[in-house]
């Protein structure tokens, strides 16, 4: 899409946003998730806003707005370096500030989501009240690590590069994705591993904690950090994508917790508001469809509680 229809996109968002206010303030809204700040979600790496009618947040954004939140979904590089999506985030960001009327937005990244939100952060802290990292590799992926024992410049990881950056075509084709940004799937596994995870956070160490498996600064040039994960590669045997993070999780070592792809230590940013959901990598976003631990908040409730959250805190 081109600039013009991405600020017609932005506006009716906005304007199904306010709607959506009246609407919940006539049915009893309490305004439970109703921010000083609108709120602006990130995807991760292959994500999307919405394709083929399935959301990549399902039932997140709508159950926010009920109680008074404005929400914003955005759309990125499917695949690239931390510091490229992060671009293609600040150009959002600001056309939402500017459609808002709101000085300042309060990001929620999911997976590289979390880094790329970092990056926007760290540039441009003036238009961000708060980061909220969701299951993101802060200090790099296992899964990662193991791709990056690929020989570089090799054929296989040319074909694996070369099927991969298709993938991420598609999505970018099908979702309608206004980024101009290339498909750079080795630019993704350089963000992603453990040394080019530790090289960005020499960048931008804003939140990351100094110790292995701490907390790090709740707050930095007036940008509040929060984060929280899971720890459980299967959590329904009705979804099939537990399929994929149950294989994934393959690649850490015995005894290490994760989600799937990302380790609960790396996890952690700024106030870790809890790193061990009985949730995977996909339940964090409430898919597939909504299915996930029958033993666990669900995942939509966790998001209602991190704005409410983000609402008593003035922001």
């Amino acid at each position: 899409m081109n600039k013009k229809k991405t600020l017609l996109a932005l506006c009716l968002g906005a304007a199904f946003t306010l709607s959506g206010q009246a609407q919940a303030g006539l049915f009893g809204s309490n305004g439970y998730t109703q921010t000083k700040y609108p709120i602006v979600l990130a995807h991760g790496m292959l994500g999307w806003d919405s394709m083929l009618g399935i959301d990549y947040w399902y039932g997140i954004p709508s159950a926010l707005r009920k109680d008074g939140a404005t929400v914003y979904t955005t759309e990125v590089a499917q695949l690239n370096t931390s510091e490229v999506r992060g671009e293609d985030l600040l150009k959002e960001v600001e056309e939402i500030v500017a459609i808002s009327g709101k000085s300042k937005v309060n990001l929620v990244g999911h997976s590289h989501g979390g880094p790329t939100a970092r990056y926007v952060a760290a540039v441009r802290p003036d238009l961000v009240a708060s980061v909220t990292s969701v299951g993101a590799p802060h200090k790099g992926s296992a899964v990662a690590d193991l791709l990056r024992k690929i020989p570089e410049g090799s054929g296989g990881e040319a074909v694996l590069a070369g099927l991969v950056n298709a993938a991420g075509s598609v999505i970018h084709l099908l979702s309608g994705s206004s980024s101009t940004s290339p498909q750079d799937s080795l630019g993704s596994l350089e963000s992603l591993n453990s040394q080019g995870a530790a090289v960005f956070n020499a960048k931008y160490p804003q939140g990351i904690p100094t110790s292995a498996c701490g907390e790090g600064a709740s707050k930095v040039s007036g940008v509040s950090y929060y984060s929280w994960s899971g720890t459980a590669p299967l959590t329904n045997g009705l979804d099939p994508m537990d399929l994929i993070t149950g294989a994934a999780s393959l690649a850490f070592p015995a005894g290490v917790a994760n989600d799937g792809f990302v380790e609960r230590c790396s996890s952690h940013l700024g106030k870790v508001i809890r790193d061990d959901y009985r949730m995977n990598h996909l339940d964090e976003v409430n898919q597939f469809l909504g299915l996930s631990s029958l033993f666990e908040t669900d995942p939509v409730t966790v998001y209602r509680q991190q704005a409410n959250r983000l609402k008593t805190a003035g922001l």
